[in-house]
């Protein structure tokens, strides 16, 4: 996946939420002397949540947050509609500082700014399917046969056209997680916040919605913060990766760059059983084309043209077809590398469970 970066949508600002009546003492021991989040609990009786976490969200991008649980993912991403107030820090989406909005103007901004997805699909049981869709268009008072409209376009969207008159119980669970994740369309809204959204289904529907929602995200380009503690699904849907451990960001960077340079053995660790195939690019790997015309001379006659973006499994499945190497260009067709056997071989070896 790629995506070109036309400045920041969403800005985390040095966000910390401390909670406990002793907020203030606490980020001071943690900042002068770096006491753990159990020291904190056992010193203060406060939990840290979230400590100096910052980061930038650009248009249109999917950004997964990541961590085991209670490493303070699901904290972080209420702060961003301010479903919690954070302790210190600062919040701005498109230019606007989300923490000082008044009470009318931060309903607006949930209500139309923003759609949130939840793990339990939190269907009204009550409501038909066409309703629990339209229900954010029934909050603003648009009129019924606009809404239902709207509601029946987003359900053909996500693959449930003809399905509006029926009730969450009468739906499968990957259908009530797309029922939940209309909903959030149907306002129309500029960024989805997804918290584990597909954690309680089945293996095999988590991965057909998590294909599904990378085909939507490309047709309507919504910026997505989405949580997850699954690092293979964060690595196949977000384009960035922010990796958290006790309420700090440890590492932020592609799939790729946490996968082939971890911040620390922590992040080391979590990405050692993720297969390389499928996320690291021949330009990451690849000889420049100067250095191995030093090296070797002229590059060999009738060698297979790959791009910088196509990733180890193809080049594997040419070089597996032919002892040339590989020639890598770019986006306008210009050689630029030159990817060997030996260069996937050693990729691929790194990962290896030692």
């Amino acid at each position: 996946m790629s995506l070109e970066s036309s400045g920041s949508f969403i800005e985390i600002q040095n966000v910390s939420k401390i909670f406990g009546n002793t907020s203030a003492e606490v980020l001071d021991a943690v900042t002068k002397q770096k006491i753990s989040k159990q020291e904190a609990l056992e010193r203060y009786n406060a939990v840290i949540g979230v400590f100096d976490v910052s980061f930038n969200v650009n248009p249109g991008e999917i950004f997964c947050v990541m961590g085991l649980s209670g490493s303070g993912k699901s904290t972080l991403v209420r702060h961003i509609n301010r479903l919690l107030e954070p302790t210190l820090g600062k919040i701005l989406v498109d230019g606007q500082d989300v923490m000082a909005l008044e009470r009318e103007a931060l309903q607006t901004f949930r209500n139309k700014k923003i759609g949130m997805v939840f793990q339990n699909f939190a269907l009204m049981p009550h409501r038909s399917v066409i309703d629990n869709i339209a229900l954010p268009l029934e909050i603003r008072g648009i009129n019924k046969n606009q809404r239902y409209k709207k509601a029946n376009d987003i359900l053909n969207i996500v693959e449930l056209g003809g399905w509006g008159s029926k009730f969450a119980h009468e739906l499968s669970g990957g259908m009530q997680q797309r029922v939940g994740l209309a909903r959030a369309l149907a306002a129309d809204p500029e960024i989805l916040l997804m918290d584990e959204p597909f954690s309680a289904l089945d293996p095999l529907i988590r991965r057909q919605l998590q294909v599904e929602f990378i085909k939507l995200s490309r047709q309507l380009k919504k910026t997505t913060v989405f949580i997850t503690h699954d690092l293979d699904e964060a690595v196949k849907v977000g384009h960035r990766i922010a990796i958290m451990r006790d309420g700090k960001v440890i590492q932020v960077g592609t799939p790729e760059e946490i996968i082939m340079d971890p911040e620390d053995d922590y992040v080391a660790d979590f990405v050692k059983g993720i297969s390389r195939l499928e996320v690291v690019k021949a330009g990451s790997i690849m000889t420049p084309i100067n250095m191995f015309k030093s090296l070797n001379g002229p590059i060999p006659q009738n060698c297979v043209r790959m791009r910088e973006d196509d990733v180890l499994s193809r080049l594997v499945d040419s070089l597996v077809s032919s002892k040339q190497p590989v020639v890598i260009v770019d986006g306008g067709g210009q050689t630029v590398g030159v990817v060997s056997q030996h260069d996937v071989l050693a990729s691929i070896v790194e990962n290896r469970d030692d």
